[in-house]
């Protein structure tokens, strides 16, 4: 996908539509200084575009029970097509993997997961991670806290 050409307006709407996906689409229109059904046609069409991909709830991991992320680097025995699509269906289907990339370098890939704690992370490790098809080698590092976690794409 190409860059969007966004003007100063469609910036405003994105950075307000980031920080209250619930917002009305009149208080939305206030604050970008357009008319409802103006402000209503450039967030379809940013929808429609792909710029926006969606709307969802942030919810606290740790409110669930599944507040310890982890960093966990994987090296497949294999890098042929079908090896990698093989493992990227089944790490799929693990519900703990909130984020999941094909990496350059050392690893193959770069998961976030989140679990409860040790030994929660040792039974999806065991269980699941090394059973995944091709991995030849798993490295974990746990978090102690967040820093920064952001939601939002800066706008230039």
């Amino acid at each position: 996908m190409r860059p969007i050409d966004l003007d100063a307006i469609d910036r405003k709407i994105l950075i307000k539509v980031q920080a209250d996906g619930r917002i009305s689409v009149a208080d939305l229109a206030d604050h970008v200084g357009l008319s409802p059904s103006a402000c209503h046609r450039r967030l379809k069409r940013l929808e429609d575009e792909g710029v926006i991909e969606g709307y969802v709830a942030l919810v606290s991991p740790t409110a669930l029970g599944r507040g310890t992320s982890v960093f966990v680097q994987i090296t497949l025995d294999r890098q042929q097509d079908q090896d990698l699509r093989a493992f990227e269906a089944k790490v799929m289907e693990c519900p703990e993997v909130m984020e999941c990339y094909l990496m350059a370098g050392d690893a193959d890939f770069m998961l976030r997961v989140v679990v409860a704690d040790g030994s929660d992370y040792e039974r999806l490790h065991t269980q699941t991670l090394t059973r995944l098809p091709g991995v030849a080698r798993v490295r974990s590092s746990f978090t102690l806290r967040t820093v920064a976690k952001r939601t939002s794409v800066p706008m230039r």
